[in-house]
């Protein structure tokens, strides 16, 4: 499926608002690859398909992580994370997508997880960041990931558990573990 098609059919899947969301995550996907090293193109291609599955019907996303396989965990977590996995699975069985670093991802786009990839840093990072984002503290993450990837993306793990902590709601591990692993490596780089 080639570039256009791809972007016809994930705008389809969401409503417009959602899918300016996508625009961005797009936008902002290409130039944290351009800054950090990455590979424009192929962050591009997970930024379209990182929420391809978000507006699906709850019920929908609790039988595609039954039926296939996918971490059964998730369900006992908030429903926002199920996109995610959902989406990953979706993009390779649907959009023919075979990179795994751009499954990967996708997967992880919510939630982070250890040893996190630079594909996986960038998307998630560019998630939370990208213009149409507008949260306390946004302002200082874009100015973090001016000049240091892992202290931007620790920077977003950091406001997302503290809003889930302000909401006494329950914390993914694989968040916990991602911001962990991003300390540890800030650490021993030295930063």
């Amino acid at each position: 499926m080639n570039r256009s098609e791809m972007m016809a059919a994930v705008k389809a899947e969401m409503p417009e608002r959602r899918w300016t969301h996508t625009l961005g995550v797009m936008e902002t996907s290409i130039i944290l690859a351009e800054r950090f090293g990455g590979d424009p193109e192929r962050a591009e291609r997970a930024a379209i398909l990182h929420d391809v599955a978000k507006y699906w019907p709850t019920a929908r996303m609790e039988t595609m992580i039954k039926e296939h396989g996918l971490p059964e965990e998730l369900l006992r977590y908030d429903k926002e994370l199920w996109h995610a996995p959902v989406g990953a699975f979706v993009a390779e069985r649907d959009y023919g997508v075979s990179d795994a670093e751009i499954l990967d991802a996708i997967r992880y786009h919510t939630s982070g997880r250890e040893r996190m990839t630079l594909m996986d840093k960038i998307v998630c990072l560019a998630d939370y960041m990208e213009p149409g984002r507008d949260f306390p503290g946004v302002k200082h993450i874009r100015e973090l990931a001016e000049h240091s990837l892992n202290r931007a993306l620790l920077a977003g793990f950091d406001s997302t558990i503290m809003y889930l902590l302000q909401q006494g709601r329950r914390i993914f591990p694989l968040t916990i573990a991602a911001r962990n692993d991003l300390i540890l490596h800030l650490q021993e780089a030295g930063e």
